[in-house]
């Protein structure tokens, strides 16, 4: 049976969860969702690596509105190196994932589905992009920001939070 919706084919005889899943593909950067489930406490170590991963942003003062400043100005090239090195870190995991073919901890296939370039793409990296110029945070960071002291910032939450929102409301309308 084809799908109109994005050309999408589905099976009427699989189960709804994988043909949702399909379908939900298209729009998200990473589907590997997990049929595992687990007992709460398992999430403990991700606020333990969230942590973490915030203390080292502050120490290489990544939340930094004035280091973020520095990079929109081209005076300075330590975000630069920054986002470059985590590039680089990024595109060799995911060829060493493939090459290898590896697994994740409980034994589950990793899928990296590809994703097609529009000027949708472009729309919403200018938009990211004059966002994070004027409030000096990007939805990473955020939390460490807020966790620093700079209450300020959950402005800048609440207003990612509404853009996502409305993004979701206007996402069958927008070019993609």
């Amino acid at each position: 049976m084809n799908n109109d919706i994005n050309n999408i084919e589905v099976d009427e005889f699989q189960p709804e969860y994988d043909n949702d899943l399909k379908m939900r593909e298209l729009d998200s950067m990473c589907v590997n969702e997990s049929k595992l489930e687990h007992k709460w406490y398992y999430n403990v170590k991700y606020l333990l690596v969230g942590i973490i991963f915030g203390i080292v942003f502050v120490k290489a003062e990544i939340i930094s509105w004035f280091r973020i400043q520095e990079m929109f100005r081209l005076q300075s090239f330590h975000m630069y190196g920054i986002i470059g090195s985590a590039v680089i870190v990024g595109a060799l995991s995911v060829w060493l994932i493939r090459l290898f073919n590896i697994k994740t901890i409980y034994g589950e296939e990793i899928i990296i589905h590809p994703k097609p370039y529009n000027k949708g793409v472009v729309i919403g990296g200018l938009l990211f992009g004059i966002g994070w110029a004027i409030t000096g945070a990007c939805p990473g960071p955020l939390y460490a920001q807020i966790g620093t002291g700079a209450s300020v910032i959950i402005v800048t939450l609440f207003s990612a939070v509404l853009g996502t929102w409305i993004y979701g409301l206007l996402r069958e309308k927008l070019p993609h």
